[in-house]
């Protein structure tokens, strides 16, 4: 069998068992937004207003960026072998506890031993954690070991016109994207949001034409792009993430909301897809936090005002607020420090 041959059957199998898989609740969190896009998940139609082409103004300056996740896990071993074989982190810190995974010595996750019931896709809590990759090439590389890592893990693969996205649970059901955007001048700003929409990619073709199958070694330039959280309701995520994190919202559709800082597409996202009206989240495995980071102290003391005035909790120390949002889940606002995650 030859190596494409090889790779064509590797990814029909995980479509296969994509295709197998029943719409239910049990499944919500992790199905790719590929499939979501009969339920409205094209944002915003292109227009011919010149007014307004310009990304919004955040509250969180520039050089905002997202920082590590951090998961619980009951099977740690399983979910390293799936992040560094399949998705092409590598250890940065190992202890029987837990385990930090990055790429250039950046902490990019972190998995943390737990004894906790499963997470449940009708609270709060994960939607996906996505992985952003300096070039199609390294994309095609990550897309492949994937499939070929974890075979019934793959969920779907969109063009959302910024980005091209491909979809995974890993192997305790917590969703992946893998995705590479395209330049900033081929993105669309209509009356302050962002033109995004949903198109499928074949990611059999995409393999076909972006692998290099001549690199060696991981690529770098590995990021967390963003993260794209569960909760209750749309209009409290609005009022934390925006009105008293720092966020700017650059598009809305049915049932989600999405937020960036620095004129970025966006850095966070939240949606009611499977979780509308859900309370305070239980203890649970999955997410535990989710960290911000920004480009010095001056960021955390505007921060500490507008949590203030908005009279929400949070902990002050000398680099990092933390804080929970509406839901309980963790966010963690750093100043960082190299090799720290």
């Amino acid at each position: 069998m030859s190596a494409a041959t090889r790779r064509r059957s590797v990814l029909a199998a995980s479509r296969r068992a994509a295709r197998r898989r029943r719409w239910t609740l049990a499944t919500a969190a992790v199905v790719a937004l590929g499939l979501i896009g009969t339920v409205g998940w094209v944002l915003i139609r292109p227009g011919s207003s010149a007014a307004g082409s310009q990304p919004p103004q955040s509250a969180l300056g520039a050089g905002t960026r997202m920082g590590p996740v951090e998961l619980l896990t009951g099977d740690l071993d399983r979910l390293r072998e799936f992040y560094t074989k399949g998705v092409g982190l590598s250890p940065i810190s190992v202890d029987d506890r837990e385990v930090t995974l990055g790429r250039d010595d950046v902490p990019l996750l972190r998995l943390v031993r737990a004894d906790a019931p499963a997470d449940d896709p009708r609270q709060a809590g994960l939607y996906h954690s996505a992985f952003l990759f300096p070039d199609e090439p390294a994309l095609a590389r990550a897309l492949l070991d994937t499939a070929t890592a974890a075979p019934g893990a793959f969920q779907g693969a969109s063009d959302h016109r910024v980005s091209q996205a491909f979809y995974f649970a890993d192997p305790d059901g917590n969703g992946v994207e893998l995705y590479v955007d395209r330049p900033r001048d081929q993105w669309r700003w209509e009356n302050g949001r962002v033109v995004m929409g949903s198109t499928a990619i074949d990611p059999n073709a995409f393999i076909d034409t972006h692998l290099d199958r001549g690199a060696t070694g991981p690529a770098t330039g590995l990021t967390m792009g963003h993260v794209h959280l569960r909760g209750g309701d749309l209009a409290q995520a609005e009022r934390f993430y925006a009105d008293a994190l720092g966020f700017a919202v650059t598009a809305r559709t049915d049932g989600a909301l999405f937020l960036a800082a620095d004129g970025y597409h966006h850095h966070l996202a939240v949606n009611v897809w499977s979780s509308a009206g859900a309370g305070a989240r239980p203890d649970s495995l999955g997410l535990r936090t989710v960290a911000v980071h920004v480009a010095g102290l001056g960021e955390l003391d505007a921060l500490e005002q507008r949590l203030t005035s908005a009279g929400v909790d949070y902990q002050r120390a000398d680099a990092s607020i933390v804080v929970r949002d509406p839901w309980g889940t963790q966010v963690a606002v750093r100043v960082p420090t190299p090799g720290v995650a």
